[in-house]
């Protein structure tokens, strides 16, 4: 078990199954050794702050980045080629009076903290949406950087 898993593992989490795309995009695609991960949405369903408290909606979105690593994953093959977290996009189906966004987003961002160390802190957007797909509370995705002595 690599390092990364093993992380995972201690944390008492698993990553899912990969979720393939579902409609006509990858999942990821690679430019240098840069990986671009497709976004995707929690299975946590409804509006923060009206259905959804902001507890449950940390959750979604750690439980949500949990399915881009599992992305990246079946990708690279092995979490531990990942050398640095650079960006995370992270947005809330929000109730219109809602505004701790970044509190909620935070549950992606202490995940990658907690797994990759200061290699994990990354640029982050935390916006407020009026609808996601398929109604989900959160939907995230990332910019990873890969290393080059992995790549291939």
């Amino acid at each position: 078990m690599n390092r990364i898993e093993a992380l995972l593992t201690d944390m008492g989490l698993v990553l899912p199954s990969p979720k393939p795309p579902v409609a006509n995009y990858l999942g990821t695609k690679r430019s240098g050794n840069l990986l671009f991960v497709s976004a995707r949405v929690s299975e946590q369903r409804g509006k923060v702050s009206a259905e959804v408290n902001q507890e449950q909606a940390k959750l979604a979105a750690r439980d949500a980045m949990l399915d881009l690593l599992a992305i990246t994953k079946a990708d690279i093959g092995n979490l531990d080629k990942i050398t640095s977290i650079l960006k995370v996009q992270g947005f809330v189906n929000s109730a219109e009076s809602f505004k701790a966004h970044p509190q909620v987003i935070d549950g992606a961002s202490e995940l990658l903290i907690a797994l990759y160390g200061e290699s994990g802190r990354h640029a982050r957007t935390a916006t407020g949406a009026a609808q996601l797909p398929y109604g989900a509370s959160i939907q995230l995705d990332m910019v990873v950087e890969l290393s080059l002595s992995d790549y291939g």
